[in-house]
């Protein structure tokens, strides 16, 4: 028998889309099933593997249980780990396991598909506990659940023949309706309820407004840093992502202009900038107007949280500013109540609606009719407004929670963005550390903090952490702040 330091296990360099435990679990399990890898043989031990591809331990000891787990491997104390020696004789004939970067065995994807690969989404599989510092979670404990399930009940049970058949691709209307009458109200947004379409996801509004207002290469602006999602809806889409930097006031328009003066739309967070966490100024957002207007131009106004704004009254939407169809503005359920409901809304300009309805019936048809029918009641007897007061008390207090336990644990050298709108926290290294190596340390330790490099288009953002809040206690909050100075030993 070979000793384990004497096998060269050689690799293909890890794909940008994969976590490193998927990396070495797939490269170990193809080499298992092509017959590279023969039954009975050792393996270099989770340590020496790491060292030798200068990754975590503990991704390589996740790769390995998964592999023993699945029956590929074996491990015997005080000997090491092995292959099975229980393995076919002909494994060596099967064919090898696709993996995201080759083939798959039935055919070769597109350039778009492969795209769609490098989803940010990607391996979010699955219903998980809250993990300090998680971002984009919203909390689900006091949500009025008993609330939302009488309404349920009550609609599960009052079908009728009617709500059988084909329904309108824009929507419920009574659930339009209720929207356009919220956003009166809370957003100062004033629409017709033809103007708001349903949709199953802020990134289906993106992804049909892209391909219904752009054609290929058509220029659009983007903050930058700014969200992947976005980002990569228009690269899939054939268009040209102009990055424009970002600063307190927002994006800089002025930049824009210089860069790109001719692009057919700009995609904007303007109340609660993703993922620094400023607002757009006024001055800017009628820069923006002003641009849109002269070059027939299209802005997309994505509002994912602004809801939940802590200091001072917030800016009007630009959406409330446009006078001549413009803007086009988007919400989600997802942010504000909880993201398995699968709900966002859009608000269109009037030249767009029924160009967009007729893209929904196309592409997905309608969506179910029993949860509109539920949110648009929960919406029009008060307790959607209700419940977004409450979560906002709440949440303003967690925010001052994180920024106390923050400050206390960490020490100055770790600088907090004023906290003002939302559900996370942009919080900056200090000089010398690598926000992607820290947020690998600290998942390592049981912490998640996504990255700010993350975010990055064109250049490198400053080094620093999205970290949520709004899931946990003020006590959950500082003892994961704790956790954060012991795996970083602060």
């Amino acid at each position: 028998m070979r000793q384990a330091e004497h096998i060269e296990l050689a690799i293909k360099p890890k794909p940008a889309q994969l976590s490193i435990h998927d990396w070495i679990y797939s490269e170990i399990r193809a080499a298992v099933l092509s017959g590279r890898l023969k039954p009975d043989i050792r393996l270099p031990t989770t340590r020496d593997l790491a060292l030798q591809y200068r990754v975590s331990r503990g991704s390589v000891v996740t790769a390995y249980e998964q592999l023993i787990a699945e029956g590929y491997l074996c491990s015997y104390t005080g000997k090491g780990t092995f292959v099975t020696k229980t393995l076919p004789h002909n494994l060596s004939v099967r064919p090898a396991v696709a993996t995201p970067t080759s083939p798959s065995v039935h055919g070769a994807l597109s350039g778009r598909g492969k795209v769609f690969l490098q989803s940010p989404f990607y391996h979010d599989r699955g219903a998980t506990a809250a993990i300090p510092f998680k971002p984009n979670q919203p909390d689900f404990e006091h949500f009025p659940l008993k609330i939302w399930n009488q309404i349920g009940s009550k609609r599960a049970n009052a079908i009728r023949v009617r709500d059988m058949g084909d329904m309108d691709p824009g929507g419920y209307l009574p659930l339009r309706t209720s929207i356009a009458d919220h956003l009166r109200f809370s957003q100062r947004i004033h629409c017709l309820p033809r103007q708001v379409a349903i949709v199953g996801s802020a990134q289906q509004a993106l992804d049909l407004c892209t391909r219904l207002l752009l054609d290929e290469g058509d220029k659009v602006w983007m903050e930058d840093p700014g969200y992947p999602g976005a980002n990569m809806v228009f690269a899939n889409n054939g268009a040209h992502v102009v990055p424009v930097p970002i600063d307190a006031a927002g994006i800089r328009v002025d930049v824009a202009l210089q860069t790109a003066p001719n692009a057919k739309m700009a995609y904007i967070t303007a109340a609660h900038q993703c993922p620094i966490g400023v607002t757009l100024s006024l001055e800017r957002r009628l820069e923006l107007l002003a641009w849109a207007n002269q070059g027939q131009a299209t802005i997309i106004e994505d509002d994912y949280d602004s809801e939940f704004r802590f200091d001072g009254i917030p800016l009007a939407p630009i959406k409330s500013l446009d006078s001549t169809g413009r803007v086009i503005y988007m919400g989600t359920f997802s942010k504000l109540l909880y993201p398995g409901i699968r709900l966002a809304y859009v608000v269109l300009p009037d030249w767009l609606t029924d160009p967009f309805v007729s893209a929904m019936s196309l592409t997905c048809r309608y969506l179910g009719l029993h949860t509109q029918k539920v949110l648009s009641e929960f919406i029009a007897d008060g307790h959607y407004a209700r419940h977004l007061r409450r979560m906002k008390m709440i949440y303003q207090e967690r925010a001052q929670a994180f920024e106390t336990a923050c400050k206390a644990q960490l020490g100055e050298s770790f600088y907090i963005n004023p906290i003002t709108t939302g559900l996370d926290a942009c919080v900056l290294l200090p000089s010398g550390m690598d926000d992607a190596l820290v947020s690998d340390q600290l998942k390592l330790g049981g912490v998640q903090a996504r990255p700010l490099s993350f975010y990055g288009i064109a250049t490198k953002p400053a080094n620093g952490l999205v970290m949520g809040f709004s899931s946990f206690t003020p006590e959950a909050i500082w003892e994961g702040m704790a956790r954060v100075r012991e795996i970083l030993e602060i």
